[in-house]
């Protein structure tokens, strides 16, 4: 499948760095954006992970505590290539809280154990803390000046690559059960399918309208605003463009483009325009979307990291922490940041 590489909200980086030269070198804290209640049918089990992906361990989990795999549940996965906490959630109903003492998995610490009345579903966080370093930078003044611009003016909310699989295999894929040459039985894998379909067309809209306009601020009548943090969302109309111009400005709002599927474009005037000619040449995977019964969404093109600070380990060795909301990736502001492998030879500026 052919790559269209994707635009810089900053334009290309000068300097070079690398990350994940260690597992230790990208930490992620899971922020569900609650605490335990300490009573209900759930378990919710805190730990911290190293070099083994989230579904390993609710099997493992589920596995010790005797119940079927269905019955432990997380927020989000977390990367296999990293130092992790995140929170799987148990079933036990009128069990009394059981003793991990005897829970043995490599690389797996048990942090906190607690009783909750719900259970966590995927997407259920607030979002993620990061602490990454970045080693082997090339230009550390021109890292230092783009970092104060990212922690001012954000980074294009694109899907990381790992949404796509190794090669961007999994849009290969997609493609071939969009033309009917192969049959995806598995549900998990559907589904997988499917999320890296409607994050490609959102990562190309994107990427179209910096193109265009070189911000993700500038605001057409017609568009689809959304509140920051915050689901709610309208279109913008004549009689309320100024005040909304003010509003996306002072990041109380943020321009969404579509995360494609089933029902009726919701943009209007321009915004659509600008959309169909960006998206009409995805009509197979569209048609796929609708035959699965995936609803349309809208997603915010910008994305800005909160609590965002950094110290320099030594003169080529940057050290960065920040929080994301759920569902933006750390890797997105390192790409905003610096040239890693295969970006060097990325044309798009």
């Amino acid at each position: 499948m052919e790559i269209t590489p994707l635009h810089w909200l900053l334009g290309k980086p000068s300097a070079t760095g690398l990350i994940k030269q260690s597992t230790s070198d990208f930490r992620v804290i899971e922020d569900l954006g609650y605490t335990a209640d300490h009573q209900g049918e759930h378990l919710l089990i805190r730990i911290r992970k190293t070099g083994c992906n989230t579904r390993f361990v609710a099997d493992a989990l589920a596995k010790f505590l005797k119940i079927p795999a269905r019955e432990v549940s997380y927020a989000g996965m977390k990367d296999r290539h990293a130092v992790t906490e995140q929170t799987f959630c148990a079933r036990l109903p009128g069990k009394e809280m059981p003793s991990f003492a005897a829970f043995e998995l490599e690389g797996v610490e048990i942090l906190e154990v607690a009783r909750h009345q719900r259970k966590v579903r995927i997407g259920g966080l607030a979002g993620n803390y990061f602490q990454l370093v970045i080693r082997d930078i090339s230009d550390a003044q021109s890292v230092e000046q783009r970092l104060a611009l990212i922690s001012t003016q954000g980074v294009p909310n694109y899907f990381g690559e790992q949404r796509f699989g190794r090669d961007r295999h999994n849009l290969t894929l997609a493609e071939q059960w969009a033309a009917g040459e192969i049959r995806i039985k598995d549900r998990a894998k559907r589904s997988l399918l499917l999320s890296a379909i409607r994050s490609d067309i959102f990562n190309q809209v994107t990427s179209a309208r910096i193109a265009e306009q070189s911000t993700l601020t500038t605001l057409w009548v017609g568009d689809c605003v959304q509140l920051t943090g915050r689901g709610s969302w309208f279109i913008v109309s004549d009689d309320e463009y100024d005040e909304t111009v003010t509003r996306v400005r002072n990041g109380e709002l943020r321009i969404t483009a579509p995360l494609v599927g089933k029902g009726n474009p919701v943009v209007t005037g321009s915004a659509a325009e600008f959309e169909q000619q960006h998206i009409a040449s995805q009509q197979p995977f569209i048609d796929l979307l609708i035959r699965e019964k995936v609803d349309a969404a809208r997603r915010a093109m910008l994305v800005c990291p909160r609590e965002m600070a950094w110290t320099w380990i030594d003169e080529h060795t940057l050290q960065m922490n920040f929080w994301l909301p759920a569902g933006s990736f750390a890797t997105s502001v390192v790409r905003e940041l610096v040239l890693q492998g295969e970006m060097i030879e990325d044309p798009a500026e």
